[in-house]
This record gives C-alpha cells, sequence and structure tokens, in this order.
C-alpha cells in the first residue's frame, strides 16, 4: 500500500486527451486519429505563465496533455480565488462561438503542455464529428458541474469536508486521465494553492491535512496523495462524481484506451 508511486502513463502524449474524449462521448475511429494528430501541435508554457487573461475575446481552445493550470481572479490586494483546474486531457477555452470575455485568468501552475484543440472544435462544430461533438458537450457540462461543486464544497462544507471532497474530485478526474488508481494520485499543489482553491487561510489548511493524516485517511509523500480510506472520505465529504458513467461503460473506454 505504501510503496512508491508508478503513475499509469502510456508513452503517447495524447493518451490522457483520448481517454478522457472516449469516456465522454463513443469515438469513430477517424475521430480518434484527429485527436492523436494534434501531437504535432504541441505549445510548453512556464509555471506562472498566463494563458487566458481575464477578459480576454479571442482565444484558442486547447487541451492540456501534461502538467496542471488554473482559472482563478487576483483582487487588487493581491488575495487569489481560484475556481477550478485544467489537468490533462482536459480542455482549455472551449465553449462558447464566438467567445465572450474570460471571466477568470488560466494561468499554469506547474510546467505546461498544451495542444492546439480547433480542428476539433472545428470539426464538431461543422459536423463532421458528432462522436466529438457529444464529447465536447459532455466536457462543457462536466465543468458546470464541478463549479456547483465548487460552490456547495466553500458555501456550505467545513474545513474537514472540504480538503476531503477537494482530493476526491482530483483522484476521480486523475484516473480518467490515466494518471492514478482508486488509491494514488499526484499532488502537485502547495498548501498555499489549496488554500487559494478552498477559501482557507494556509495555516487551517496544514492543520486539516494533519488531522487527516493522524486519522489514517490519508498520506502524501513527494507530491504523491494516497487515500487510505477512500469510502470514509466520500461518507465524510458527501463526495459524488460531477458525471456519472455506467460501469461497464467505462470500464471498456478505459480498457481500450
Amino acid at each position: 500500500m505504501t510503496g512508491r508511486f508508478r503513475p499509469h502513463i502510456a508513452p503517447r502524449p495524447l493518451d490522457a486527451v483520448l481517454r478522457r474524449m472516449r469516456l465522454l462521448g463513443s469515438l469513430s475511429e477517424s475521430e480518434q486519429d484527429l485527436l492523436r494528430h494534434l501531437g504535432e501541435r504541441r505549445e510548453r508554457h512556464a509555471p506562472g505563465e498566463e494563458l487566458i487573461a481575464e477578459g480576454q475575446g479571442s482565444r484558442r481552445a486547447r487541451f492540456v496533455v501534461s502538467g496542471w493550470a488554473c482559472r482563478q481572479r487576483v483582487l487588487p490586494d493581491g488575495r487569489r480565488q481560484i475556481f477550478g483546474f485544467a489537468l490533462p486531457g482536459e480542455a482549455i477555452g472551449v465553449g462558447e462561438r464566438p467567445p465572450a470575455p474570460a471571466l477568470g485568468a488560466t494561468v499554469a501552475l506547474t510546467a505546461l503542455e498544451t495542444v492546439d484543440a480547433e480542428p476539433v472544435v472545428e470539426a464538431a462544430l461543422s459536423g463532421r464529428a458528432p462522436g466529438l461533438a457529444r464529447a465536447l458537450q459532455q466536457s462543457q457540462h462536466f465543468e458546470q458541474a464541478l463549479l456547483l461543486d465548487h460552490m456547495v464544497r466553500l458555501g456550505r462544507q467545513t474545513a474537514y469536508e472540504r480538503v476531503a471532497h477537494f482530493l476526491l474530485e482530483l483522484q476521480t478526474r486523475l484516473q480518467v486521465a490515466g494518471l492514478g488508481d482508486l488509491q494514488r494520485f499526484p499532488l502537485p499543489l502547495t498548501q498555499e494553492i489549496m488554500a487559494d482553491v478552498l477559501g482557507l487561510s494556509i495555516v487551517h489548511v496544514n492543520r486539516t491535512l494533519q488531522q487527516l493524516r493522524r486519522e489514517k485517511l490519508i498520506e502524501l509523500r513527494s507530491g504523491v496523495a494516497i487515500l487510505l480510506q477512500r469510502d470514509l472520505l466520500v461518507s465524510i465529504s458527501d463526495y459524488r462524481p460531477a458525471v456519472q458513467l455506467r460501469p461497464a461503460a467505462a470500464a471498456a473506454r478505459l480498457a481500450s484506451a
């Protein structure tokens, strides 16, 4: 249980995108080929680089291949609220067309690699890729569900419940990308970032993490989170995945990814 974590990372750079889009929609072979060829347009971003500025209108749609980005708003005095993350396999800037001005900034939290998703969006909108159109629509629903979860987390949950719920959400999303399992997943976040997500002070985040450790619910080691008692964490935080997939269908799609 406590051995070295080995993420399930396949050698192809677009695997996380393929896995997630297959789960969200039934894709034809030609639609999957379109996704695979996006790897020829990769772009690297340094930590702290702004991908989308608050108020920005025109912007390119992208998929995250590796690394983490966040959506945030910074107050004049420097305080920050993070609304959500863009994790490997997930999209940035895929939404209404033409895009409305961005309500917040999107910033790379770690070294980040993205690919241009415009060919996928264009194929979906033109009717040439109905499977991708369904997957993109489901992806937008997923983002709305995550935002609703985040509102409930901030507005009604205790610090203890918030941290448990947040860790379970990340575990689920990273497992979909093939970067973790039901128990372990990478967590390259500082306690300051977690505080800015969860609306808590750094001290409060630290105390809550220590409590979860003392109760043998989690372990945190070298950028890896381990959920020692996942079912109990689910009960504590009333965690429900933002998008439900039928287990048989989900397993079949993951197996073929």
